[in-house]
């Protein structure tokens, strides 16, 4: 049962971090395999698999959350390209944003923003497909 549960988030992991998956879970298991799997195993095998809300809307919760944080900017980056993929537009990213704005702060929102207008240039660069 552990190994379909580490198949199951790895599944999505890779669907919700697309492309960059990969590369993000080798960078962490090179300092702690262990925390890797974790990585996997808890918020995707469990959290992003569990049936009442679709992708979008998780992505939309997780941009909100990282934004909020304010120190978060790598992995916000991630879900905002993942809230891309998952069908959000920009102008929904934006407006998440002005709503943390509200919430956590100015701060918190300029740098969200900041890492928005980056995924929207690396979204730019990219082919479609």
């Amino acid at each position: 049962m552990p190994e379909e549960r580490y198949k199951r988030g790895l599944a999505k992991f890779r669907e919700v971090q697309g492309e960059a998956g990969d590369e993000i879970l080798k960078a962490i298991a090179d300092v702690s395999p262990d925390f890797a799997r974790m990585v996997v195993e808890f918020p995707y095998a469990e959290v992003f698999t569990r049936p009442h809300l679709d992708l979008k809307s998780r992505e939309i919760a997780a941009v909100a959350a990282l934004a909020t944080l304010g120190s978060a900017q790598p992995q916000l980056r991630g879900h905002i390209e993942a809230a891309l993929r998952a069908g959000c537009t920009r102008e929904e990213i934006i407006e998440i944003i002005i709503q943390v704005a509200a919430f956590a702060g100015f701060p918190a929102a300029l740098n969200a923003l900041s890492t928005a207008k980056r995924a929207f240039a690396a979204a730019d660069r990219k082919p479609r497909t």
